[in-house]
């Protein structure tokens, strides 16, 4: 029988494990689960919104998730044609991190480091805003410009890490009495929900590094929650953390939910590739097969092809490729506008996946071999 968010959420407190890390697709709720954990930990009076509780001290939860949506907005002025500015509301952590830790250089060469080192962000005088700009050599600079969701994703990241790693520093300091600030006293988990997902992999793969060996660094008895959808970002997490617990977040039909605890990383333990099979096999056997399950073909085909060695995904599929290959990206395409979208699959598309899966499983050992290991290990 499936949970709701709330007694997942109460799951993960009951468990009381120093490091969760949260496997789940995008859109299964993995967010509105960070939410439900915040509210369980520190409910919010009636009334009290969190703007009007600004001493850290008061903190019991820091989450990543709630700071991207809640602290950081433009001011793009369009009426009078102002330069954009990105502001941040007034908080506590970003003051004490930035102004009275003066974290702001670090904070600007990690954004850099992510991003373009030409790429730069220039605080005001209290920090209350930032404006960023291109530094072209020579003492010359581009006019201020609006960053793109992805670059502003990895500011605010930036400043949240640079947050954390401080925090942590602190916290480490055995005796309350010997640290430099009692704020972060009352502090008991950190909820990062996806961090950053607009870098390459080999960006991806050196923040989750990083950012597992500031937790192991951390020796206090705060817990640390992560949750993400991206495979890569958890399986290095995965084998970078250690004494950690492994989830899977399920959402059923009826809309309850299912948290799954797992061993191993995401091939070997919940099995990705098999979940996307198995959840393609079930849409086909239902007569349910909508736009997204080309989505998870294409997925498992580019997923083969890397393993396997092959240059390029279309290479797995079958003698007509080009037929095929129109037919998965006509559904797969992200940049359709939305007045020109696809019709539902057609009764001969939706046997394409089902001929499709077929033709994978049947024609490459490693399908064959994997779904062996899976019967073998319920």
């Amino acid at each position: 029988m499936g949970k709701s968010l709330t007694e997942i959420a109460q799951q993960l407190k009951d468990a009381n494990k120093k490091i969760q890390l949260i496997y789940a697709f995008n859109g299964t709720g993995k967010t509105r689960l960070s939410r439900e954990f915040k509210q369980l930990i520190a409910p919010r009076a009636d009334g009290d919104e969190e703007a009007e509780q600004p001493e850290l001290a008061r903190k019991k939860i820091l989450y990543y998730s709630a700071f991207t949506e809640d602290l950081f907005y433009w001011d793009n002025d369009l009426a009078l044609d102002a330069e954009p500015k990105l502001k941040i509301q007034p908080n506590s952590f970003t003051q004490w991190v930035l102004e009275e830790q003066g974290q702001d250089r670090n904070v600007t060469g990690i954004f850099q480091h992510y991003t373009n080192e030409k790429l730069t962000p220039h605080f005001n005088e209290n920090f209350s805003e930032v404006i960023f700009s291109f530094e072209r050599g020579n003492e010359e600079r581009s006019e201020n410009i609006k960053i793109s969701k992805g670059e502003e994703g990895n500011f605010v990241w930036s400043i949240f890490y640079c947050l954390l790693k401080q925090v942590i520093s602190v916290l480490n300091v055995a005796e309350p009495s010997e640290r430099e600030t009692d704020q972060f006293n009352q502090l008991e988990y950190v909820f990062i929900d996806d961090p950053v997902s607009s870098l390459d992999e080999n960006h991806l793969i050196e923040l989750a590094v990083n950012l597992a060996a500031l937790i192991k660094s951390s020796m206090s008895e705060v817990k640390f929650i992560i949750s993400t959808h991206n495979p890569l970002f958890y399986n290095v997490l995965h084998n970078e953390l250690n004494s950690k617990a492994c989830y899977m977040l399920e959402r059923h039909e009826d809309g309850t939910f299912e948290l799954k605890e797992k061993q191993g990383d995401s091939n070997k333990s919940f099995s990705y590739h098999l979940h996307l099979k198995h959840m393609i096999e079930q849409a086909i056997e239902q007569n349910q097969i909508q736009k997204y399950h080309f989505t998870l073909l294409r997925n498992l085909y580019e997923k083969t092809a890397s393993f396997l060695g092959y240059r390029n995904w279309s290479d797995l599929l079958p003698d007509d490729r080009q037929a095929y290959l129109n037919r998965i990206i006509q559904y797969t395409s992200h940049s359709t506008l939305s007045n020109e979208a696809i019709a539902e699959p057609s009764g001969p598309e939706k046997n394409t996946v089902s001929l499709l899966l077929d033709h994978l499983v049947e024609s490459y050992n490693f399908w064959r071999q994997a779904d062996q290991n899976d019967n073998a290990n319920p």
